[in-house]
């Protein structure tokens, strides 16, 4: 039975990834609030990885990067600290932890890392400058650790467009807005956390076993199309 370590696996995607990973391996959550979910194939370490110093583990086979942010403002409202938030959340973070477990990782069975980015680093949207600066960043980190890792560690990113979570919960505030933007996607749909889960759950399986240095868009064809 493999182990991954979930960093964020207490709400939205991370939750999602979680309830599909603990059916059949052993899951290791850090987040600074325990899921309200137990099973015999899970540990909790409540933990603020960007402040915290991370829980000593010594085995894993996994890493799933799952803390995020969408920080949506116009440009000229965003602060350097806005940008620098984003940034430690979404691109610091993941090195603090990869850093810290590397040495473990390395030491697993088919080892892989998965981040996560955003549409928003190929659709040029309107107050996405933030987010979108940080994920670019993400997507670099998946680039360059692909190459040096190469071939003991696999690591890969999704990134999906809006998801139905808490974290995005003001974008889909109401019925209407939500439908507007069910409407700017070709699918028609709004993703749903347990399709990421499924994806990321896929990504860090031997299935995937040749995918590394990618970044997987889950954008409902609003990158891919234009109809």
């Amino acid at each position: 039975m493999k182990t991954t370590i979930i960093i964020g696996g207490s709400k939205g995607i991370g939750k999602a990834v979680l309830q599909n990973l603990i059916l059949h391996s052993k899951v290791i959550n850090i987040s600074r609030t325990a899921p309200n979910l137990s099973h015999k194939n899970l540990i909790h370490y409540s933990c603020d990885v960007l402040k915290d110093q991370l829980p000593n583990i010594e085995l894993a086979d996994n890493i799933i990067y799952c803390l995020g942010s969408i920080n949506l403002k116009p440009f000229s409202r965003l602060s350097l600290e806005d940008f620098k938030d984003d940034f430690e959340i979404n691109v610091l973070g993941a090195i603090k932890v990869i850093q810290a477990y590397l040495p473990i990782l390395k030491k697993g069975v088919n080892p892989s890392i998965l981040l996560f980015s955003s549409v928003a680093t190929k659709l040029g949207m309107p107050f996405h400058a933030s987010i979108s600066v940080a994920k670019s960043g993400v997507e670099g980190l998946v680039k360059s650790l692909g190459a040096e890792l190469a071939p003991t560690i696999r690591i890969n990113a999704i990134a999906p467009t809006v998801t139905n979570t808490e974290l995005a919960s003001k974008l889909l505030r109401n019925d209407k807005i939500t439908t507007s933007i069910k409407e700017r996607h070709p699918l028609k749909k709004i993703l749903e956390p347990k399709e990421v889960a499924n994806m990321a759950e896929f990504l860090i399986s031997d299935k995937a076993s040749s995918q590394s240095g990618q970044i997987f868009n889950m954008d409902c064809g609003i990158v891919s199309f234009k109809i």
